[in-house]
């Protein structure tokens, strides 16, 4: 699979290179559709999975909806497309999908070998380990030996063997694609540790665990996992909407701008504020889109703070702290580029 999905890659930047009319050809594709194809996880719940009326939901689907108000002006102008962490790659390079939004770390090989651009991280993350609390384990050190269920063609993969080479331990590799076989695997005892994304586990404990309290998350987080949407390369127009979108949640949540005191702002006399609203024209201009995409987005979607609390922060089952996702003024690590 990954060597498909380096040639697949190959073929994708030497289209890129051929020349200029690759320019704004996903962004022409997505108008003339009427309708943005995200790809997303299987069923994560807090960051993409379809409730019991079958709407999808979650952060990462929060920001799918971004990017669809910044250009149709309507947050539910998208198809989400369900996809292994293996599929995804590929799904986005044939355009299956025109982005994805989908727990997925911006890592340098990824830029590169594979061709992809990294909008701003939408949640900063690390890896863990989850056991059983009958098990006895305290710590990711006491895990020698452990049978371990891991799915392929993730970092997380690759940071297991590392941290437990680094540690000298040994371990089994329980290698499985499937959301659902994975989870399966581990609630049924196959595996001693299931490890993903540190959300990724508080997630699958908060929602799927049939007593939650029979597990636990082991202190050691081994990884930096930033987690970003991502687009091809090649087509800047269409990169610089989905970064804009990203970054208009937490410019709004920076100014004080939220989906409840919207149009209060409107009447605002901060050029910062009258800027970023498309009260004075410009911005959308520059992104080809309209001048309230920005307006949109919170009307609909929320700010940066408003989307978190909804889908992972402490009134939800997951029970997440901001942490690093808290804004830079706050001690945390988002933070906007200027809006002009």
């Amino acid at each position: 699979m990954k060597k498909l999905s380096i040639i697949a890659a190959g073929a994708v930047l030497a289209a890129t290179v051929a020349g200029p009319a690759q320019a704004g050809k996903t962004l022409d594709t997505i108008k003339q559709r009427g309708q943005l194809i995200c790809g997303v996880s299987q069923a994560t719940a807090g960051f993409s999975r379809p409730n019991n009326q079958g709407v999808w939901e979650g952060l990462d689907v929060d920001f799918c909806r971004t990017v669809a108000a910044a250009i149709f002006g309507d947050a539910t102008k998208v198809r989400y497309v369900s996809t292994t962490s293996p599929q995804r790659f590929p799904a986005l390079q044939s355009g299956e999908v025109d982005m994805l939004s989908r727990t997925t770390t911006a890592t340098l090989t990824r830029d590169t070998v594979n061709g992809f651009n990294f909008a701003p991280v939408t949640f900063y993350d690390g890896q863990g380990f989850m056991v059983p609390k009958k098990l006895g384990v305290k710590s990711a050190k006491e895990l020698n030996g452990a049978t371990v269920c891991v799915t392929p063609g993730t970092t997380t993969e690759l940071n297991l063997a590392d941290y437990f080479r680094a540690q000298k331990m040994q371990f089994k590799p329980v290698v499985i694609e499937k959301f659902d076989e994975i989870k399966a695997a581990y609630f049924s005892g196959r595996c001693d540790v299931y490890t993903t994304d540190a959300s990724g586990l508080a997630s699958l404990r908060a929602v799927d665990a049939p007593v939650p309290e029979d597990h636990i998350i082991l202190p050691e987080i081994i990884s930096k996992e930033p987690l970003a949407p991502t687009v091809r390369h090649g087509d800047e127009e269409f990169a610089d909407i989905v970064r804009w979108s990203v970054y208009a949640t937490i410019e709004a949540e920076e100014l004080g701008i939220s989906s409840a005191n919207l149009e209060q702002m409107l009447k605002s006399e901060d050029p910062n504020i009258k800027r970023f609203l498309g009260v004075t024209p410009g911005n959308g201009k520059a992104l080809g889109v309209d001048e309230k995409w920005a307006f949109n987005i919170i009307k609909q979607v929320g700010n940066y703070g408003e989307i978190f609390d909804r889908n992972v922060g402490k009134g939800t089952p997951l029970k997440l702290e901001r942490g690093l996702n808290d804004l830079w003024t706050r001690g945390g690590l988002q933070y906007s580029q200027p809006f002009r």
